[in-house]
């Protein structure tokens, strides 16, 4: 491939557009949308199922089938407690981060619109500095401005309702990424570029490619486990983000060291089927594409797990987007990054071949 961007205008504004949109877990379904508006050109067809999980197809025709994936949703709160002065209380829907929520401006989403509202918190004079509390879970509230129970309940919101950040989409320094909702909007944004060069580019596969934009996965990979008993592919080639550990407060002992701007970070575990993961480093080294390695015990705690665990097992590898400051507002990838996942992605599936099992035993 060219070593020119292969980021254009068109791709960019679908991924600002696709990020800015809000896609809470379970409630996916307009960043689905408008993932399968920007896909439609470069596939044959779409399936959907009944959770909002959308696969784009190319080849649909074909018995042997491999699966790129990334998932949907992102991580966001629930209304679970209106106290009689009018502060919404909430539980948490996927790994919110607790810490990060005092004075964030959040978006409430009602069947009447969103309303806004803020994570309220003591002024830092009215604290017992002797004994300061953090924020948890239990203690963080959110004011929309009322006064009564009533009042909120007179905006559209209850028990139930969803809560959302609305920071958008920016980019520092050229060619840092910053947004909430990176993990794992971009997985779904990498794997729609691979689509399009494959278009572009005339690439015929001897295979069927699903393009898979999986739901649900911040809560236990649900959409993946759906979708693979769906297609019942093959092979799997799952991207999601990974931890930058070189910021301060991580421990790369424990953690590892990956580091943005360094390259795609290929996973070591026992859900990685050992020989597709040699075709992904190996892919890597003939067309000199910088890549990390990562190892994780037991699970990869990605969708990689879902597929690789399904139709009596599915071949099946994770390529990671290094990403600092994970579940917060202010999530941060790089731009060679992001093209070098598109790049291995793509040039991996022009080394599979038709019927490959994969298998340890020939």
């Amino acid at each position: 491939m060219s070593k020119k961007s292969i980021l254009n205008k068109k791709s960019m504004a679908f991924l600002e557009a696709y990020l800015n949109n809000a896609a809470p877990t379970g409630y996916e379904w307009d960043g689905q949308k408008i993932w399968m508006d920007y896909l439609k050109p470069y596939v044959d067809t779409f399936i959907t199922d009944t959770y909002g999980s959308a696969v784009g197809i190319i080849n649909p025709k074909a018995n042997y089938k491999v699966v790129i994936e990334g998932h949907a949703d992102e991580i966001s709160w629930y209304v679970n407690y209106i106290s009689d002065n009018g502060l919404i209380y909430v539980i948490r829907n996927g790994g919110s981060d607790h810490q990060i929520a005092p004075s964030k401006i959040v978006n409430i989403h009602t069947k009447n619109g969103i309303v806004k509202g803020v994570f309220g918190w003591p002024a830092i004079h009215t604290r017992d500095k002797s004994k300061e509390e953090a924020p948890k879970p239990e203690n963080i509230f959110i004011d929309c401005g009322c006064k009564t129970a009533d009042e909120v309940a007179k905006l559209g919101i209850h028990v139930g309702c969803v809560i959302t950040y609305p920071d958008e989409f920016h980019i520092l320094n050229n060619d840092s990424f910053v947004c909430r909702a990176l993990d794992n909007r971009m997985g779904g944004f990498m794997i729609a570029e691979v689509a399009r060069l494959l278009h572009e580019n005339k690439k015929t596969l001897p295979f069927g490619l699903y393009i898979t934009n999986s739901v649900q996965e911040e809560i236990g990979l649900r959409g993946a486990e759906m979708i693979t008993n769906t297609i019942k592919p093959n092979v799997a080639i799952v991207t999601d983000v990974t931890h930058d550990t070189t910021t301060p407060m991580i421990e790369q002992k424990v953690q590892g060291k990956v580091e943005n701007g360094k390259g795609p970070v290929i996973a070591y575990a026992p859900a990685v089927q050992q020989k597709l993961r040699d075709l992904i480093t190996e892919t890597a080294e003939n067309h000199n594409i910088p890549f990390q390695r990562s190892a994780l015990s037991r699970a990869t705690g990605t969708d990689t797990d879902a597929f690789a665990y399904s139709n009596g097992g599915v071949a099946s590898a994770l390529i990671s987007l290094p990403l600092r400051y994970m579940h917060t507002t202010v999530e941060m990838v790089h731009r060679d990054d992001v093209e070098n996942v598109i790049k291995l992605i793509y040039e991996t599936l022009l080394n599979i071949k038709e019927g490959e099992t994969f298998s340890y035993f020939k």
